[in-house]
């Protein structure tokens, strides 16, 4: 292999890449506006709950449990309905996340010592969200109930209790964006070396100066190799400004070893880089490369990587064709990482299979690509 061959052909390519505005645009920009995209929009985290209620009862007992949701952080009572139509109307409209219905004997049954009943409405059109606020709702009911009893039976009791101190490891505040972001800058370096590289031979073809690589001496192997380096230099910068805007901006702690991390980057562009060069070479335009490469994010990679979904709720056969995905190796690296500061003797089996698949990917991509232009 001639490394000054190389040498020169990576130039070309950074040359050819530098030259073209929308390519600046692609490599220095985009990643940075991606990043704030994603890092502010996924997001779990429920803050604002909006509440309709419809209180039949008009007693003391039913304002003190409208207070009681609207004393949380989370509730905002933001409507008052009138009817059960309106109430509904509120929630096909998408007005209000819940609805709160409050019968008439709301207030005699409670001073009995009986177990009232009041109507909860939430919109489960997205499941997971509608399964937090149920939970949330679960909890202002608990401590509207305690209250309730403090008030009718005012004597004291005493009793045993357990006393749970709970403390969440590496997350104290449950963000969402510790858990998203680390994940996000995965992602991008995939995202980016994956639409370039899917179209670095198909632009030499459609340019005309294929031809002008064929009469060179390049061999297969130094024309893959000279093709990839300069998108490995672009992902490893990237990757680094990446990681620099979610623990500065995003404020992410790194909790491990940024040399494991960047070691673990390497390894994962050789599956990115690899499968791009791979697309390139059995694609006829740039605009074909795009929609597979598309494909390969959308679907396989980005579904099926853990990044969104539990790989644990998957079929017990989707769950197999994860192990082919080199974005779920990726992700549990980044994220024991970032956040809880694991080294190489735990995450030593995501590496190794890293490593298997770039090379598998990586030797794939250049037995296929042969110097011609059929």
């Amino acid at each position: 292999m001639n490394w000054l061959r190389i040498r020169e052909l990576v130039r070309k390519e950074f040359i050819q890449l530098l030259r073209d505005k929308r390519n600046r645009v692609v490599l220095f920009i985009a990643p940075f506006i991606q990043m704030l995209v994603f890092g502010y929009v996924v997001n779990y985290d429920i803050r604002n709950i909006r509440v309709a209620l419809l209180d039949y009862s008009q007693t003391y007992e039913s304002r003190k449990l409208a207070d009681t949701f609207a004393g949380s952080n989370i509730f905002h009572i933001t409507r008052n309905a009138a009817s059960d139509r309106e109430l509904e109307g509120l929630l096909l409209h998408g007005d209000i996340d819940m609805g709160i219905k409050i019968p008439q004997d709301f207030a005699p049954v409670i001073r009995k010592g009986k177990t009232a009943a009041i109507q909860i409405l939430a919109d489960g059109t997205m499941s997971n969200m509608a399964s937090l606020r149920m939970a949330y709702t679960s909890t202002v009911l608990d401590r509207f109930n305690r209250n309730m009893i403090r008030e009718l039976y005012p004597q004291h009791m005493s009793y045993g209790k357990i006393d749970a101190r709970i403390r969440t490891w590496y997350n104290p505040n449950l963000d969402s964006q510790y858990f998203f972001v680390p994940g996000i800058v995965a992602f991008l370096v995939m995202l980016i070396s994956l639409l370039l590289t899917s179209i670095a031979i198909i632009r030499e073809k459609e340019a005309g100066t294929m031809e002008q690589l064929i009469v060179t001496p390049l061999s297969a192997a130094e024309f893959i190799t000279g093709k990839t380096i300069p998108y490995t230099i672009i992902a490893l910068a990237q990757m680094a400004a990446i990681i620099a805007v979610a623990i500065f901006w995003f404020e992410i702690p790194l909790m491990g070893s940024i040399f494991l991390l960047f070691f673990a980057t390497c390894l994962f562009l050789m599956s990115t880089l690899g499968i791009g060069l791979f697309i390139s070479t059995i694609s006829a335009t740039q605009q074909q490369a795009m929609m597979t490469t598309f494909f390969f994010i959308l679907l396989p990679f980005l579904m099926l990587s853990g990044f969104i979904f539990p790989i644990a709720n998957m079929p017990l056969f989707v769950q197999w064709l994860t192990y082919l995905n080199p974005l779920r190796y990726f992700l549990v690296i980044v994220r024991g990482i970032f956040l809880k500061g694991i080294a190489l003797d735990i995450l030593w089996p995501q590496y190794l299979a890293l490593l298997i698949l770039g090379i598998a990917v990586f030797t794939g991509a250049i037995s296929r690509f042969k110097k011609r232009l059929d």
